[in-house]
């Protein structure tokens, strides 16, 4: 199944409060923790790795804590997937794990499954962290049934 983890969720779960916060001072990242109950060392990591990918820029000291690093309109989903996850990848193969895969050499899905990849990472790309910490009150967008 097609998903985002957990560290992913959190991820874009701190990134939304920080986007709505009408404040431009920095959130300590145990306060965003405590107000979503997850966990401070994990959540902590998590927004490290943000830092060191730029979306977040991050001030020391006791007054420190986070900030966006540019406009939430900047910072897109695919971004932020690829910051806490690595690069973004469907299959086993694709994670750069191709000599554990026992069907390599006879595979006759691996380049589809990489163009669809491919799409579907580019429009992560295309979402903005902005529309999750703004969302325009539509329904949710279903794309299928499970049967």
């Amino acid at each position: 199944m097609l998903g985002i983890s957990k560290r992913t969720d959190y991820a874009l779960m701190a990134l939304t409060h920080l986007a709505r916060s009408t404040a431009k001072q920095s959130v300590r990242a145990r306060e965003i923790a405590e107000r979503y109950d997850i966990p401070g060392d994990l959540l902590a990591k998590i927004l490290q790795k943000l830092a060191k990918a730029g979306v977040l820029a991050s001030t020391p000291g006791r007054s420190g804590g986070y900030c966006l690093a540019r406009p939430a309109e900047e910072i897109t989903i695919g971004a932020v997937l690829e910051a806490v996850e690595g690069a973004p990848a469907l299959a086993q193969c694709m994670r750069g794990e191709q000599s554990e895969c026992d069907q390599l050499d006879r595979c006759n899905i691996r380049h589809p499954l990489a163009r669809i990849n491919a799409r579907v990472f580019h429009m992560l790309d295309a979402i903005p962290v902005s529309e999750l910490a703004h969302p325009t009150g539509d329904a949710p967008v279903t794309i299928g049934t499970m049967r």
